[in-house]
């Protein structure tokens, strides 16, 4: 395990084997301060490719480029607007992605064709430390089998991936939980397409007024961002997102008395509420940060506990929250 807090990161055994598995066109798991990635050169388009394999992901769901030093940025984007600008001086290094017209070095298979590429700095040190030691900018989804919830630990990482890549760099586990916002600034208009780490309100109070894609809960033919089509985050068992929390004992009731093994997503302020057979507390509805850290852990639990229902308590579309629900809401059978 590597020390994220070592301020000798950079002589890193671990992290320069990594390195040089990036540089060699393989692919790697590494930690970032919102999930595990799954790391490979994003100038190498075979390098690309193995990503996609590993993870069994769609080829037209485009990939985020990280990078360490804002002088990348030059290699990867025609240019970089003045709201783009204030967004990378305020919240980079951070879970924030920016979408940019794109430049030809990139592999194709990173922006699935499109002109744009999305492009983020990381803000955990060890991503920092190994993007700097590979000398190349580095593609990475969530490392992850594509569908399943993101990996915010190691041993998340090997469970989905074990034998599928070249290795991974544990780090411990992730701090913010979910992924990254991702804003597209290669239009007129700032439009938001994935809510993450940083929320709307914060990236207003920088640059004013943004839109929100309408299909960021629907499927589209071209997704511009990750995370816009398909089903993501979804545990094996049925998921349902329940609006009205009192009626969730009675759904539970109902599943049981069918022979149905039945979980409960709650937070800390109510777990003693519910009579399942899972019930599984995730943060605190005081302070949802602490949900969006424990969310994709959580229901990873119910896989190992093997749930066959689950119902998930609804929260407030606002801050954090509307990233908590855009998630919850992918990996759903229905909202009830």
């Amino acid at each position: 395990m590597v020390d994220k807090d070592d301020q000798f990161l950079h002589k890193s055994s671990e992290i320069k084997e990594a390195a040089l598995w990036i540089k060699n066109g393989d692919v790697i798991a590494f930690p970032t301060e919102t999930v595990y990635g799954l790391g490979a050169n994003a100038l190498d388009e075979e390098a690309i490719q193995n990503i996609f394999q590993a993870k069994g992901r769609p080829s037209d769901n485009p990939l985020i480029v990280h990078i360490a030093k804002e002088e990348q940025l030059k290699e990867l984007v025609i240019d970089v607007p003045l709201v783009a600008k204030k967004l990378i001086h305020a919240f980079w290094p951070g879970p924030l992605t920016i979408i940019l017209k794109r430049t030809n070095s990139i592999a194709e298979s990173v922006t699935a064709g499109l002109d744009t590429v999305g492009v983020r700095m990381p803000s955990h040190p060890i991503a920092l430390t190994l993007i700097e030691a590979a000398d190349v900018p580095i593609a990475a989804p969530s490392a992850n089998q594509s569908g399943k919830p993101s990996p915010t630990s190691a041993s998340h990482v090997i469970h989905d991936l074990n034998g599928k890549i070249a290795g991974v760099v544990d780090g411990g586990v992730t701090g913010v939980g979910v992924e990254s916002t991702v804003v597209d600034c290669s239009v007129d208009r700032v439009i938001l397409y994935r809510p993450g780490g940083v929320t709307k309100e914060e990236i207003e109070a920088v640059i004013g007024p943004i839109e929100v894609d309408p299909s960021l809960q629907a499927e589209t033919e071209a997704p511009r961002s990750p995370g816009m089509k398909y089903t993501h985050y979804a545990p094996i068992g049925q998921l349902y997102v329940v609006s009205d929390c009192g009626k969730i004992n009675n759904y539970v009731q109902e599943a049981r008395a069918k022979g149905h093994r039945v979980g409960v997503l709650t937070t800390e302020e109510r777990k003693a509420k519910y009579d399942a057979d899972i019930v599984v507390a995730c943060g605190k509805r005081d302070d949802l940060s602490t949900v969006a850290q424990k969310l994709y852990d959580s229901l990873r639990t119910f896989d190992q506990q093997k749930a066959e229902i689950i119902y998930a308590e609804a929260f407030p579309k606002e801050g954090i929250g509307i990233a908590i629900m855009n998630r919850l809401e992918k990996a759903a059978d229905a909202v009830i």
